[in-house]
């Protein structure tokens, strides 16, 4: 699950957000959870090379119910934070909204029915080279209802993570550590990206004490932001779904990761403690 965070407006709005398969479902609710409008966007995420400071792509707005969606298109800057996962921001240096256009701005859905959004960027000829992002939402127009003499407005907004790279750049990941969070009952795998192109990457590992394989696992691809860094969760439970014995362990396994078509890995070798009392269980990070 997946959420993208609502701004807050002058009516109360109840919004949750779900991504499934290859394309982004968002539904709002009233407070009896009955659903009252459904969007997607396809795809989820867009990653284009600018050709001689341009880039242009398309995306496809869903109306999965059996009524009309009138809806806006916007975009924000973003990224992804070392704890809190997908975040908006007030403002970047790598915004890429300014050098965005698309159209239309505003459209209805009808039921049942893609409709197409063409996006085109045109990076200013002076940018340095580097990667530029934005999240471009999808916001249906308000509608109300009437729940106990309450008016509510509901708004559903579905989005589409979207990078343009400038010029020849690239990820340079790096493990720098792994941890027990005691307050969270979470083992975390610190990863770095030094260098100036996002990347989702993928962890095979295993944890050793002394000689004896005692866990592995894998994790899904995460995205850890360009020129930041990002604790992936593992999850440590087995079959039996027991706990860890505290003592001194070895995290080994490696980076996965896709490149130009290329497929890239990068093996690391850290040490954790897991501490008397806790539970060394995890969930998987959010992409």
């Amino acid at each position: 699950m997946f959420f993208y965070p609502q701004k807050p407006t002058a009516h109360s709005r109840i919004t949750r957000f779900l991504k499934l398969g290859s394309w982004a479902l968002s539904t709002a609710f009233l407070m009896n959870g009955s659903a009252q409008a459904q969007l997607g966007a396809s795809p989820l995420t867009l990653d284009l090379e600018a050709n001689r400071s341009q880039a242009q792509a398309v995306i496809s707005v869903i109306n999965t119910t059996n009524t009309p969606l009138r809806a806006r298109i916007y975009t924000e800057p973003f990224t992804y934070s070392r704890d809190a996962g997908f975040q908006t921001l007030p403002s970047s240096p790598n915004d890429l909204s300014p050098y965005l256009q698309f159209s239309p701005r505003e459209l209805t859905v009808p039921p049942g029915v893609r409709r197409r959004v063409r996006l085109r960027a045109l990076l200013a000829p002076n940018l340095p080279d580097g990667e530029y992002r934005a999240v471009v939402f999808t916001e249906t127009l308000k509608e109300s209802t009437e729940n106990s003499n309450n008016k509510v407005s509901i708004v559903t907004r579905v989005g589409t993570n979207v990078y343009v790279r400038k010029g020849d750049v690239s990820p340079n990941l790096a493990v720098d550590s792994a941890s027990f969070d005691a307050a969270q009952n979470q083992v975390q795998l610190l990863v770095r990206n030094t260098g100036n192109a996002s990347v989702k990457s993928g962890v095979r590992w295993q944890l050793k004490q002394g000689e004896q394989v005692v866990r592995t696992g894998e994790l899904p691809p995460s995205t850890v932001i360009a020129q930041s860094d990002r604790n992936l969760l593992l999850n440590f439970t087995d079959e039996n779904n027991s706990a860890l014995s505290p003592g001194e362990y070895q995290l080994t396994g490696e980076l996965a990761w896709e490149e130009d078509n290329n497929s890239n890995s990068l093996p690391f070798n850290v040490n954790i403690t897991i501490p008397a009392g806790a539970s060394a269980s995890a969930t998987p990070a959010s992409k």
